[in-house]
């Protein structure tokens, strides 16, 4: 008999949405979608930002109600991880004992939070249930140290302060999020954090962390009542590996999503995608390629032709500054700042050879869309007409 079932593996925002994409475009099979959490999908943006600060409640990061899965005939299996992939036999071995034969497989299975050695006892931010750890000792304690200052380290702080909580953060590079935007707009977020009174300490190395203190290795001890580490996640890919399909830095695959096997795609942040328009693989651990890819994946596995070729986008909220950031920074060499810098209020664009590879709009709003046409249009453009907010970003 014809096997004519799709089976996902994951069930974050990426697993979802290819539900929901399959039978946006007429999939009628059947649709079996694990998930090793007790919780229907969700998303994760909410976890270091509206619910960890309070501003909304659990259920807003839900992906779809709880009777749209069985209303759209998806077998939604909780609590339940795929152990391993019988390629040739098109099955998933699954945790509970049994398994499931595919006709097409996506694996969405995400990252996880990179460990520090020995720091069992310290915080970690990936699932609801670790935000809801982390809002339960921001509640109840009046130190925290946080190790990392990236995205969500710096999330995390915010929501911290905002609640007065005193915060330690401790990075080892020379300023927060060099590695994502580069040292002239990073600079902005060391200010800005200093200005709402947390400790920031950058370029100092971790040696040990406990429960509630960290060693530096200069013999520094930092003493809080709790601690997060966030330096970072690692996609998981040790169940793709185990099935002999292509992994560096990700899963490999190409711009329709598909692996090296030609009947199993991966999306969201295990996806090391071939970008058409970047020319080169990139892999990206935000909401936006979650949202997006699986809609390109679907296709792909209903025997269709599509791309994904979206420009990577993310976005913060931290204090009263909001930010929409889109492009690739990579290779680019300066930074022209459009309105206020200081006063947070402002449009960096990243460069390379009078072309802008990438934007950021801080607390201005409904500019993304041009901003991605100037990246897509390659045209090399005026830095200082560029920077004057009295042109329109249309005219350029």
């Amino acid at each position: 008999m014809r096997v004519t079932t799709f089976v996902i593996v994951g069930g974050g925002l990426a697993g979802a949405k290819a539900t929901e994409a399959l039978r946006d475009q007429g999939f009628d099979g059947d649709i079996v979608l694990v998930t090793e959490e007790q919780d229907r999908p969700y998303e994760r943006p909410p976890l270091s930002k509206d619910y960890l600060q309070g501003k909304a409640e659990r259920d807003s990061a839900f992906v779809h109600g709880p009777n749209w899965y069985p209303e759209n005939n998806v077998d939604l299996r909780l609590g339940v991880a795929a152990t391993a992939i019988d390629r040739a036999g098109h099955r998933v071995q699954l945790s509970d004992g049994s398994s499931v034969e595919y006709a097409k497989l996506l694996l969405a299975t995400g990252s996880s939070p990179r460990q520090f050695p020995g720091a069992e006892d310290a915080l970690y931010l990936r699932k609801v249930g670790d935000s809801e750890r982390i809002k339960s000792v921001i509640a109840n304690s009046s130190r925290l140290i946080v190790i990392g200052a990236g995205w969500i380290g710096l999330e995390v702080t915010a929501a911290a302060r905002t609640a007065g909580v005193e915060v330690t953060v401790l990075e080892a590079a020379p300023q927060p999020l060099i590695t994502a935007i580069g040292p002239e707009v990073a600079e902005v977020y060391a200010d800005l954090h200093r200005a709402n009174g947390v400790d920031l300490r950058l370029g100092v190395e971790v040696d040990q962390v406990g429960a509630k203190s960290v060693g530096l290795v200069d013999g520094t001890v930092v003493d809080a009542d709790a601690v997060l580490v966030a330096i970072g996640a690692a996609p998981n890919v040790s169940l793709a590996k185990d099935a002999g399909l292509d992994v560096d830095n990700g899963v490999l695959v190409d711009a329709s999503l598909r692996t090296s096997d030609p009947d199993i795609f991966a999306a969201g942040d295990i996806a090391n995608a071939e970008n058409p328009f970047l020319g080169k693989r990139i892999r990206v651990e935000h909401w936006a390629n979650a949202l997006n890819q699986p809609a390109v994946a679907a296709t792909g596995m209903l025997g269709g032709s599509a791309t994904y070729d979206e420009l990577p986008y993310f976005y913060t909220d931290q204090y009263d500054l909001g930010m929409e950031y889109i492009g690739d920074i990579a290779g680019y060499d300066r930074v022209v700042f459009r309105g206020d810098k200081p006063g947070r209020e402002f449009i960096a664009f990243w460069l390379k050879d009078n072309r802008v590879l990438a934007g950021m709009n801080v607390n201005i709003w409904d500019v993304v869309d041009p901003i991605k046409a100037l990246i897509r249009s390659r045209k090399q453009v005026d830095p200082d007409r560029l920077a004057d907010p009295g042109i329109p970003l249309e005219e350029h």
